[in-house]
C-alpha cells in the first residue's frame, strides 16, 4: 500500500492565516478518531507543538494555535481510513480553505512515507516530535510512575534498544532531528516535561 501523496503543492496561498476554530478542530478530530490510543498521541504531540511554538519559536497566540492544530489533526485519518492516511485529512483541510502551512505541516510529517520533505520550522517540528513522542509514552507505561520522575537517562537507553518500542523508526527520529537543526537529548527532555502534562489533564 503506497502511501506517497504524489504532490507538493497543498492548500490555496490565497488562504493563509485560516484556521479552523478550536471547536471545529474538536470536532473533526472527535468525529474522525474513534481509538483512544491515537486520540492520546495526536492531544500530546499537539502540545508539543504549541509548547515549542511558544516557549522556543517565541510566536504568538494565533500562531500557536496553528501549530497545535497541525499536531492535533496530523493523524486524523488514520484511524478509520489507513489506506487514505494523509490523503483524507488534506484534502478535507483543503475544502475547509485552511492555511496551507498548517496542511504542508501534516503532508510532509513522514516524508518517507508520503514523499513530501518538511521545509518550514512548523514541518520539520512535527516531523521530529511525532515518533519520539510515541517512543517516550511507550516508556511512560512501562514506569510506576509514568512520566513523574523520568530521566533522560532512561530514554536514552529505551531509545538504544531496537526490541523496545520496536515500530518507532530510529532512524526517522535522528533524521528528522538533523532536518530541525535540534539535538535528540533537548527534545526529549523537552517531551519528557511537556507530555506528562498531557496524560494528567485526560
Amino acid at each position: 500500500m503506497s502511501l506517497l501523496l504524489n504532490r507538493s503543492v497543498f492548500g490555496d496561498a490565497a488562504n493563509a492565516g485560516h484556521v479552523l476554530t478550536r471547536a471545529e478542530a474538536d470536532a473533526l478530530f472527535t468525529d474522525w478518531v474513534k481509538n483512544e490510543r491515537l486520540q492520546l498521541h495526536m492531544k500530546q504531540v499537539a502540545h508539543l507543538m504549541k509548547s515549542w511554538a511558544a516557549e522556543k519559536e517565541g510566536l504568538n497566540e494565533a500562531d500557536q494555535w496553528r501549530w497545535e492544530m497541525a499536531g492535533l489533526l496530523h493523524d486524523a485519518d488514520w484511524d478509520q481510513w489507513p489506506e487514505l492516511h494523509c490523503k483524507k485529512i488534506i484534502e478535507e483541510l483543503e475544502s475547509r480553505n485552511i492555511d496551507p502551512e498548517i496542511i504542508r505541516a501534516i503532508a510532509s510529517h513522514g516524508p518517507n512515507h508520503f514523499g513530501v520533505e518538511p521545509e518550514t520550522r512548523m514541518d520539520k517540528m512535527l516531523y521530529a516530535f511525532d515518533e519520539l513522542s510515541g517512543l517516550t509514552h511507550a516508556y511512560s507505561l512501562m514506569r510506576p510512575g509514568g512520566y513523574e520522575g523520568m530521566e533522560l537517562k532512561g530514554i536514552k537507553k529505551r531509545f538504544k534498544e531496537k526490541g523496545f518500542a520496536a515500530n518507532v523508526n530510529r532512524e526517522e527520529i535522528l533524521d528528522a532531528m538533523e532536518r530541525a537543526g535540534v539535538e535528540l537529548e533537548s527534545i526529549m527532555q523537552f517531551i519528557i516535561e511537556k507530555q506528562g502534562e498531557v496524560r494528567q489533564s485526560l
